[in-house]
C-alpha cells in the first residue's frame, strides 16, 4: 500500500513509471522546438523523455536504427531460406544445372553473408 503522506509515493504508478514530481522549463524558439520535436520523434520518445535522456547523458536509440535491424533480420531469414533451397537442390539434383562445387561455394557465401548481417545487427543494437 502506498504511503499517501509521501509525495513521491503518491505519484508512483500514476503514469506507470517512476515517480516524477519535478519539472523544469526550457525556453525555445519555434524553430528549436520543431527540431527538438523531430529529434524526439526519431527516437520514439516524448519530448520530455528525450530531453531527460539527453540531459542525463543516457544513450538514445533511433527508431530508424531499430527498423534497420528488423529489415536486416528479414534479409537474414531470406538468405537462410535460399541456402536451404540450394541445399535441397544439391541433395536431389546433384550435378544437374551446375557443378556441386559451385553450389557449395554459393552456400558458403550465404553463410558468410548471414554472419556479417548478424554482426551488423548486434552492432546497431548494442552500440
Amino acid at each position: 500500500m502506498k504511503n499517501v503522506a509521501d509525495p513521491e509515493q503518491a505519484l508512483v504508478g500514476a503514469r506507470g513509471g517512476r515517480p516524477r514530481n519535478r519539472r523544469i522549463e526550457v525556453w525555445l524558439t519555434p524553430k528549436e522546438e520543431a527540431e527538438l520535436a523531430e529529434r524526439a520523434n526519431e527516437t520514439g520518445l516524448s519530448r520530455s523523455a528525450y530531453l531527460r535522456n539527453v540531459g542525463l547523458n543516457h544513450p538514445i536509440r533511433s527508431v530508424v536504427d531499430l527498423k534497420a535491424v528488423a529489415d536486416l533480420a528479414k534479409v537474414n531469414g531470406d538468405l537462410g531460406r535460399v541456402a536451404g533451397l540450394l541445399k535441397l537442390w544439391l541433395a536431389e539434383k546433384r550435378g544437374q544445372g551446375a557443378r556441386p562445387i559451385e553450389v557449395e561455394t554459393i552456400m558458403q557465401d550465404f553463410r558468410k553473408f548471414q554472419k556479417k548481417i548478424l554482426e551488423l545487427m548486434g552492432k546497431v543494437v548494442h552500440d
